[in-house]
């Protein structure tokens, strides 16, 4: 089957095999290959697009055991699925369109009685597929993030070719109502087998049309509906989705707006009190209300004024409630559209009560079972992150002493000895086994560094400038791989890693303080490791780590390359974030894409603040606004791993945080995970490489998170940007009020920042570094 776009193969088994655009130079397969999973020794043929399972009256049914019926010619296949003389299951494949597939689903119910629909799943398994194959280019060009937007009536999913480049697949519903995107991952990972890269996989989407849970499931989850539904005798409930390509964000909206589809703009971050800002194309559809929910339960309910202009409609309003809000909008014909934004206290206070958690309930003191660690302990540098956040929290807000020489003690007494034999820097202590693991070092030097920050009234132990010297030894054993004996670590020390977040700040402290040996040994290191990338960025290679394709190879890589004055390669690696940063009506889907850490669509906020931060530093080279808005989106989500403001999620105590939510409902693989918020450890129960990495399902879930809100106040969480476009303004890490001929620019910044505007001539800074929350603008200056 075939049109003018695309290639459509339907398996006599049902499922859809390959869905090709037809001018695409790398044919990819926009479906999960059967014969993939065959070759790799996957087992889930029954996920296959086009699959599905059922549950009517309270029995399960699954179509990998039945045998359909297909009808086909060469621009349509009708398949039909016959079940237990009660319901008949139709999908239509249509190429009739030139330009799109149209994809209908019919459940028709047969009977003369009402029946109950349960749970009626259907799998659309497009290929988000991590390929096992050292081949870099088939993960960059014949793979896919998938981003769903879900709505009752107007769900949209992109699914976005990881090159960012070569064209990406929308799907948008247009009948019908579509209650969640569920997810099941299937991996194979082989970390203590000595394989290197280890890790591949993919995640199976399945559109959830009924229920989506066992009858006794129950979460917090109140914003998506996870009801049954009823047919009645005789009667067919009908869904459709059009898939279209397209080749940007941008693209991807206006075949939205051109299949009938509302669109609507949101602040992702609110802070309660302030304006929140949302823009309604309607397209045709008249917008008659606006209602907020929110609070416990989602029992608290606002309406919402809005105005109309020309082309759209527009709501302002202050919300009072903190947590997660979902706003729908109701049309007059009867459809309704939504969004999911969510409010926090100042971000001061978050990070505030984050530390002072870290500091008053994590922090061992002489007397714990690990004398002056802070938990949770373990051997990899990423716990050290928490360390990191305590530090950097005391240099740009409030100072309190005991916090810092809590860290002090640990680096001392803690950290120094278990990481290096006697403490001595240049024999690195075998961790893990029979190795060390270099990655750990940058962490340790970060730690250093920023020790090295305070002044010697503060600090107990040593002085600053003997900080100083410890961050410089740790950072040179972490890059040159003259000081390492084995070829692990000698390759590794040439590996890019975190580091390329502080380095420039430690070169210029050891040349401020005549390191000068330090600094030129650091500085040619780094111009070697940046330029070779940049020599070979065309071949993509950083973009491997343990991961056949890692958001923490190539997020580093390019934000390294934007910090050391590489263009080409910042912009060839940021093509990858800018795929792999989601966009969404829901601002917990537009995290930067991982998911090996949950087992499904997830955020994760050490890579995924990572990535942000690094695609800030794209945008600081090439002044392309694209990548500050991903950099913002993909943070906005990264803050909501330390909301303990959230209603739809497990409680986390005042300054307790936690490094994973799953995105899916349902997540397959673990239905009680489904949007919720974890430490990875909790897959320690299911056995196998867990119970390797972990000691216990109830390890607390923060193990590895700080480094990322390092990054955030060393970057955008320092700038504020006014800007004006189309003849109207916004605010990125802020929000706004129009005062007559000025606006009042509000920052959302914790500490110190800078206010910025970008307009139509350039990008220029309106304020030195500042601590007031607020910048009056004059439009007509």
């Amino acid at each position: 089957m075939e049109n003018n776009k695309l290639r459509l193969q339907v398996h006599p088994r049902g499922y859809v095999e390959s869905l090709v655009m037809k001018d695409d130079p790398y044919q990819m397969n926009w479906v999960i290959d059967n014969q993939y999973l065959k070759q790799k020794d996957f087992d889930e043929s029954d996920k296959l697009y086009g699959e599905f399972t059922i549950t009517i009256n309270g029995q399960k049914i699954d179509s990998h055991d039945l045998e359909p019926t297909i009808i086909s010619d060469s621009s349509r296949a009708v398949v039909t699925y016959k079940l237990q003389q009660k319901v008949q299951v139709i999908f239509i494949y249509d190429l009739a369109d030139d330009n799109q597939l149209d994809w209908e689903i019919n459940l028709k119910n047969l009977t003369t009685d009402e029946l109950t629909i349960n749970n009626f799943g259907v799998w659309l398994s497009l290929a988000y597929v991590m390929f096992r194959d050292k081949n870099v280019a088939k993960n960059i060009h014949e793979s896919a993030a998938v981003y769903p937007s879900i709505s009752r009536d107007f769900t949209k999913i992109n699914a976005v070719r990881r090159d960012n480049q070569s064209g990406n697949l929308g799907i948008y519903q247009t009948a019908g109502k579509t209650l969640s995107v569920g997810t099941y991952a299937a991996y194979n990972n082989l970390f203590f087998e000595n394989v290197s890269p280890s890790l591949d996989g993919m995640l199976f989407h399945q559109l959830i049309l009924a229920g989506g849970y066992d009858e006794d499931f129950e979460n917090n989850d109140w914003i998506y509906d996870k009801n049954p539904i009823i047919i009645k005798a005789n009667e067919t409930k009908i869904w459709h989705y059009v898939m279209q390509p397209n080749d940007s964000k941008q693209d991807f909206y206006q075949k939205a707006r051109e299949v009938g589809q509302p669109t609507i703009s949101y602040q992702p971050l609110n802070v309660v009190n302030q304006p929140s800002y949302l823009t309604i194309a309607g397209n045709g559809h008249e917008l008659v209300g606006v209602t907020a929910i929110a609070g416990e339960n989602g029992q608290q309910t606002t309406e919402l004024k809005f105005q109309q202009s020309s082309n759209h409609y527009q709501v302002v309003f202050k919300p009072t409630i903190l947590g997660e809000h979902q706003i729908t909008f109701d049309f007059a014909d009867g459809t309704q559209d939504a969004v999911v934004l969510n409010v926090m206290t100042p971000l001061n206070e978050v990070i505030d009560r984050r530390v002072q958690y870290i500091s008053e309930e994590l922090y061992q003191g002489a007397d714990g079972e690990v004398p002056y660690a802070f938990t949770p302990i373990s051997n990899q540098g990423e716990s050290l992150g928490k360390l990191s956040l305590v530090l950097k929290k005391n240099l740009m807000g409030a100072l309190d002493q005991q916090q810092v020489r809590q860290v002090e003690a640990s680096a001392v007494n803690y950290v120094r000895p278990k990481w290096f034999t006697d403490g001595n820097f240049r024999q690195p202590s075998n961790l893990y086994g029979d190795f060390y693991r270099c990655m750990d070092f940058e962490y340790i030097a970060h730690l250093f560094l920023l020790l090295s920050e305070f002044d010697d009234e503060t600090l107990l132990l040593n002085s600053s400038e003997e900080y100083l010297q410890w961050a410089a030894d740790v950072f040179m054993l972490r890059v040159n791989p003259d000081l390492h004996e084995t070829a692990r670590g000698k390759e590794e020390a040439q590996m890019l890693g975190v580091y390329f977040l502080y380095i420039q700040d430690l070169l210029k402290k050891l040349k401020a303080h005549g390191l000068t040996d330090y600094y030129d040994k650091i500085n040619n290191l780094w111009q070697q490791v940046t330029k070779k990338l940049d020599d070979d960025r065309l071949g993509y290679q950083a973009a491997i780590t343990e991961h056949y394709f890692d958001n923490a190879g190539f997020g580093p890589t390019a934000g390294a390359l934007s910090e050391a004055g590489f263009v080409n390669g910042a912009e060839t690696y940021g093509q990858l974030l800018l795929a792999n940063i989601g966009y969404s009506n829901d601002f917990r889907a537009q995290n930067p894409d991982r998911w090996w850490e949950a087992l499904a669509y997830m955020i994760h906020s050490l890579w995924g603040g990572v990535t942000a931060a690094a695609t800030f530093k794209v945008y600081e080279a090439l002044k392309d606004t694209v990548y500050l808005d991903a950099s913002y989106r993909a943070t906005a989500a990264i803050m909501y791993c330390y909301d303990t403001n959230s209603v739809t999620t497990t409680k986390l105590s005042a300054g307790m945080a936690a490094s994973t939510y799953a995105v899916a409902g349902p997540h397959l693989n673990r239905p009680d995970l489904s949007r919720n918020r974890f430490g990875q450890s909790t897959f320690y129960s299911d056995g196998g490489i867990f119970a390797k990495l972990f000691n216990s399902a109830n390890e607390t879930p923060d193990w590895d998170m700080g480094e990322e809100l390092v990054a955030y106040l060393d970057g955008i969480g320092q700038r504020t940007y006014l800007i004006h476009q189309n003849d109207s303004w916004s605010v990125i890490n802020g929000t706004y009020e129009e005062v007559g001929d000025q606006i009042n620019i509000i920052s959302f910044a914790p500490y110190q920042k800078e206010f910025w505007l970008i307009d139509e001539t350039g990008t220029r800074q309106l304020s030195e570094v500042t601590s007031a929350d607020n910048y009056l603008f004059d439009i007509n200056k």
